[in-house]
Formats: C-alpha cells, sequence, structure tokens
C-alpha cells in the first residue's frame, strides 16, 4: 500500500509539473495575444494621426510657409532699424571722438592740478641742523613724500580709467 501510495504521488506530482507547464503556455500565450492587440491599436491609432496630419498639411504650401517666414524676418528687421534710429541721440554721438575728448580732459585735469601745485606754500628751509630722532620725519620730506604719493595715486587712477575705457570699448 505504501509502495502505491508512493507510486501514486509521484504520478500527480508528474501530472502537477505537466499542468503548471500547461499554465505556463496559456499565461505566455495569453501576453503574446494582449501585446498583439495593443501593438493592433498603437498602429490604427499611429495611422489615425497620419491621416490628420497629412490633412492638416494638405492645405499648407512649403514654399509659402518660407515665404511668411523670409517676410517676419524682413519686418523684425525693419522694426529694429526704427528702434535703433529712434533711440539714438540725434547726431550728438557722431559729433565727438571719445579718444579726444579723454585726452582733453586729462590736460584739464593735469593743469588743474599744477595750478593747486604752484598755489602751495612750502614751509622754509630751517637753518639749523635738523634733530636727529629715528622714526620721525621733519615736515618738509612729510611734505614731500605726500605730494609723492599723490602723484603716484593719479597715476594709478588713470591707468585705473585707462583699463576701463579699453573694456568698455
Amino acid at each position: 500500500a505504501a509502495l502505491q501510495a508512493l507510486k501514486r504521488k509521484k504520478r500527480y506530482e508528474k501530472q502537477l509539473s505537466q499542468i503548471d507547464g500547461t499554465l505556463s503556455t496559456i499565461e505566455f500565450q495569453r501576453e503574446a495575444l494582449e501585446n498583439s492587440h495593443t501593438n493592433t491599436e498603437v498602429l490604427k491609432n499611429m495611422g489615425y494621426a497620419a491621416q490628420a496630419m497629412k490633412k492638416v498639411h494638405e492645405n499648407m504650401d512649403l514654399n509659402k510657409i518660407d515665404d511668411l517666414m523670409q517676410d517676419i524676418t524682413e519686418q523684425q528687421d525693419v522694426a529694429q532699424e526704427i528702434s535703433d534710429a529712434i533711440s539714438n541721440r540725434a547726431g550728438f554721438a557722431d559729433e565727438f571722438d571719445e579718444d579726444e575728448l579723454m585726452a582733453e580732459l586729462e590736460e584739464l585735469e593735469q593743469e588743474e592740478l599744477n595750478k593747486g601745485m604752484r598755489d602751495v606754500r612750502l614751509p622754509s628751509v630751517p637753518s639749523t641742523s635738523l634733530p636727529s630722532r629715528p622714526g620721525k620725519l621733519p615736515a618738509c620730506h612729510f611734505i614731500f613724500l605726500m605730494i609723492k604719493l599723490c602723484y603716484k595715486k593719479r597715476a594709478e587712477d588713470e591707468d585705473e580709467m585707462k583699463q576701463l575705457a579699453a573694456w568698455a570699448s
């Protein structure tokens, strides 16, 4: 009886394995059928879309579209020219050369500085010998150093202005 039960068990396991294989095959076929149906629907919708696009483009001429785009570009160029003409100051920008104006301005500033330097009253040089205090400068040396620093600062400012002008142009 135990042997018979064991044989039956083996037979049932074999049937179960066959049924499982059959179910797997049916499941695979069902998925393939669903994919075929989806592909058919997609293809059908792509056909509808192609027909709709054909119908829409049927009234369009590629040459007319190209001409229209050229007209639009030309009108944008005209509008830009008009805008440029309106925004420019009437002849003022063309009257003077900016480099010449900058050179003249620098000359005037230099003359003003020279004039200011002529009016500076320097103290008279003392007739006695200078005290020997390390670390402290006499007044005339101090004024000389200050003037030298002013010229150096002005030269640096001019260099910065030239760099700024070069960057701007």
